[in-house]
């Protein structure tokens, strides 16, 4: 069994996607930190005990990592997507145990620590679609995050091939929905000023 964790929204900037976030939603993001060894940096939301939300970029300010960056922020595909601004690109599940799965990272940022599924290329699976594997060894950050009364109502996943999605979802736990359509993420919330929706890179919305 697995547990939704966290939602990633991607930018071409830190600041660009927070403000993308909290137009949005409507509150604003708490800061994050950096990760040395990807040259990336973040922001979180809370979406209540559960799981967050989280704004990633390229950090201008950290050197040139010796590996892939991940959620395949090096790629030019992923490059021209946030060009027309940030989006949606990824979620990852928390697992009990990450024994069986390959290309594990052990990572940390401040006084968290946890291991990730990172394909050594920093691709995605199923190009985000499919989610990736985390195991806190520290409280997550779900559970240390100012609630701010957002919730997420839904993840929609849609896909042209759902028969090969639904066997990668299926042990997961939580407000996941899988369709038949052109592929993305999107996602609703209720918030404190009623109804919200995020979805993937498109340049507009």
């Amino acid at each position: 069994m697995s547990e939704l964790d966290h939602l990633v929204v991607a930018a071409a900037d830190l600041a660009e996607g927070a403000r993308w976030v909290e137009e949005r939603l409507g509150v604003a993001m708490d800061a994050g930190g950096r990760h040395e060894i990807f040259g990336t940096h973040n922001g979180v939301l809370s979406l209540g005990p559960d799981c967050y939300l989280e704004v990633i970029a390229v950090d201008p300010e950290a050197p040139a990592p010796a590996r892939a960056r991940w959620f395949e922020l090096d790629t030019e595909a992923m490059r021209a997507r946030l060009a027309g601004g940030p989006g949606l690109v990824h979620w990852v599940v928390r697992v009990p145990s990450l024994a069986d799965e390959p290309d594990v990272m052990e990572l940390r940022r401040g006084s968290n620590r946890w291991a990730l599924t990172v394909a050594p290329d920093g691709r995605m699976p199923l190009a985000g679609l499919a989610p990736s594997r985390i195991l806190w060894h520290t409280p997550p950050p779900a559970t240390l995050l100012p609630d701010k009364g957002i919730r997420l109502d839904t993840l929609s996943i849609s896909t042209p091939d759902v028969a090969a999605l639904r066997p990668l979802v299926a042990d997961v736990v939580g407000p996941i929905a899988v369709r038949p359509g052109d592929s993305g993420l999107a996602a609703t919330f209720s918030t404190p000023s009623g109804p919200a929706a995020i979805g993937g890179p498109t340049g507009v919305g």
